[in-house]
């Protein structure tokens, strides 16, 4: 019976062990329970939790912001074709 807490693979017929330990890991690190361990082998304060959080909050915007300037400039380039197209068909 599977549930929220399985956290298991089945492992094919006739597939590699190292096959199958790989896929087991990228499950694990997709659901995040690796960087759960390692947080919780010592205790975390209140502060060094605030700490944290406020990195990957960093990181994260610095990650959104990065595909938004991308996709601003490629607009901008877009218009800028787009105008000189409009002014090279109607010359005034």
């Amino acid at each position: 019976m599977a549930n929220s807490h399985d956290r298991g693979i089945d492992v094919k017929k006739g597939e590699s062990v190292d096959r199958a330990l790989k896929r087991l890991k990228t499950k694990l690190d997709t659901e995040g329970i690796i960087e759960e361990m390692r947080r919780r082998r010592a205790f975390e304060t209140p502060t060094q939790r605030k700490v944290r959080k406020a990195r990957s909050a960093v990181k994260r915007n610095r990650v959104r912001w990065r595909y938004i300037s991308e996709s601003a400039e490629k607009k901008i380039e877009e218009r800028k074709a787009a105008a000189a197209d409009s002014v090279q068909e109607n010359p005034a």
